[in-house]
């Protein structure tokens, strides 16, 4: 009877733990949404292309070149992929939006006499 009360006891603080931690995941998650993935203030300071340029100085100093360029050309990578990805969505926005203002015209009547 003991080892039944213990394991019930047991159950209970890690319900108690699981609801403490489902708290704090849903309070950190609504951190996320608010302030979007890196939050608000970190967009801009993203946007510096002298800090990269002190980062990628910094990994080439620390004897890592060749981290440092491999990094560089994963970026440049990134980034052209992106820009493709960009352009190839305007592209069929464009289309959508031709053929729904093709489509939403109303049809001339034809009159009979």
């Amino acid at each position: 009877m003991s080892r039944l009360r213990e394991l019930e006891e047991r159950r209970s603080v890690l319900l108690e733990r699981c609801e403490r931690q489902r708290a704090e995941l849903a309070e950190r998650v609504t951190a996320l949404q608010a302030g979007g993935f890196l939050g608000a203030h970190a967009l801009p300071r993203l946007r510096q292309p002298l800090a990269w340029a002190a980062a990628l100085a910094g990994l080439m100093l620390l004897g890592r070149a060749r981290e440092a360029l491999t990094l560089v050309v994963w970026v440049r990578t990134a980034l052209s992929l992106a820009s493709r990805a960009t352009q190839l969505l305007r592209v069929i926005a464009q289309r959508r939006e031709s053929r729904a203002a093709r489509t939403a015209r109303p049809a001339r009547e034809v009159r009979t006499r």
